[in-house]
């Protein structure tokens, strides 16, 4: 408990202020805890990231990461979209595979792909988040943050029901509609602090189905971690595992709030 709470304390202090400050700082630590990821859940698989197609992997990390400017600033100088890199890299990372004889084959480059369009585009969203403004980037935090802790207390006081035993054997039905209520509460008091302009109504829709694809997002870390026996994606942070093991529901939440059209 120690461990965990000295990393936290550590983390927080690095990480709190670039997210404040922003603009190109924030999207350089957002780069790096990407590449991170992309490192954890390759080396789940028995990839390396240090490797020919781990490098066209991690090339196809950075195109998902663009920013939404960076993509229009580079589609003026070169007339290629994101889209255009994104196909380019997919086609090298098949062409990899006739060079090697299938040493490395389908399956991995579809893995090694599908991993990094995971990790870019929940990424990608945290840059446009904070670009849309800093209110935003702590309402999803403090939504994640609140889903998970009532999700806990509320699932290890009352929790009698498994969710889904198979992927989380400690996760409980008690706990995920716990999770939900204490965001809803966490952001009725957001909403009074700093408004944003939606009516409650709408807020509390936006929060629950947050809450609810927040707790999808570590479930689907679980299952991952769980398919390829694992007990953390990286170690990291001592205590906490690995970024994967930290922002494995933030990168649920962030796109979605831009697809409910929340953010934007």
């Amino acid at each position: 408990m120690k461990q965990r709470i000295l990393t936290a304390v550590i983390a927080a202090a690095f990480f709190i202020p670039i997210v404040i400050l922003g603009g190109l700082p924030f999207t350089i630590l957002v780069y790096a805890m990407a590449t991170v990821a992309l490192y954890e859940i390759l080396k789940m698989k028995g990839l390396s990231l240090f490797s020919v197609p781990g490098l066209i992997s991690l090339l196809a990390l950075f195109v998902f990461l663009l920013p939404t400017k960076w993509a229009n600033q580079l589609m003026d100088l070169t007339s290629y979209t994101k889209i255009d890199l994104a196909l380019i890299t997919i086609l090298i990372l098949l062409t990899y595979i006739v060079v090697v004889k299938n040493r490395f084959n389908f399956d991995d480059a579809a893995f090694s792909i599908l991993g990094a369009l995971y990790i870019g585009i929940g990424f990608f969203y945290f840059v446009e988040t904070r670009m849309a403004g800093i209110e935003y980037v702590i309402f999803a935090l403090g939504i994640v943050w609140t889903t998970d802790s009532g999700a806990y207390f509320i699932g290890k006081k009352f929790g009698k029901n498994k969710l889904w035993p198979d992927i989380s054997p400690n996760k409980t039905i008690e706990g995920f509609f716990g999770g939900i209520i204490t965001a809803i509460i966490f952001a009725l008091i957001f909403q009074f602090i700093s408004p944003f302009p939606i009516s409650i109504i709408a807020l509390i829709i936006v929060t629950i189905i947050a809450s609810i694809f927040g707790q999808i997002g570590d479930l689907v870390e679980s299952a991952l971690k769980r398919q390829y026996q694992v007990k953390d994606s990286g170690d990291i942070l001592p205590g906490h595992g690995g970024i994967l093991d930290r922002f494995d529901s933030l990168l649920f939440v962030l796109p979605l709030l831009h697809f409910l059209h929340f953010v934007g």
